[in-house]
């Protein structure tokens, strides 16, 4: 079973992300996305590997455009950890497992 949650549209990000008590890896992809297939596996590790740190969410820019637009996502994948509500942290493109990691790490 995944660890990694689906938001589904505008009031399920408010729910899942923005009223979140942990922070929130967010991965903004689409899946006619090459490099987000690629990093697909290692967001679902990161989530198995800090489930009680944080919570992921993977969101379809394709069916969230104005959304994705409120977030600035001009390039997929992007991964946004939020806060208490705010954006703590941003990283675009594929990332190695490595640098994922570490990315979460530093904003947990």
């Amino acid at each position: 079973m995944s660890n990694v949650v689906e938001v589904q549209n505008a009031e399920d990000f408010q729910e899942k992300v923005i009223s979140s008590s942990k922070p929130v890896l967010v991965d903004f992809w689409a899946e006619w996305c090459g490099p987000c297939k690629q990093l697909a596996p290692l967001v679902e590790d990161i989530a198995s590997e800090h489930k009680d740190d944080i919570t992921v969410c993977k969101m379809d820019v394709d069916s969230n455009r104005d959304l994705a637009a409120s977030y600035g996502i001009r390039s997929i994948p992007t991964l946004m950890i939020f806060s208490g509500g705010e954006i703590v942290g941003t990283e675009i493109g594929a990332l190695t497992k490595q640098q994922l990691d570490e990315f979460v790490k530093s904003k947990i």
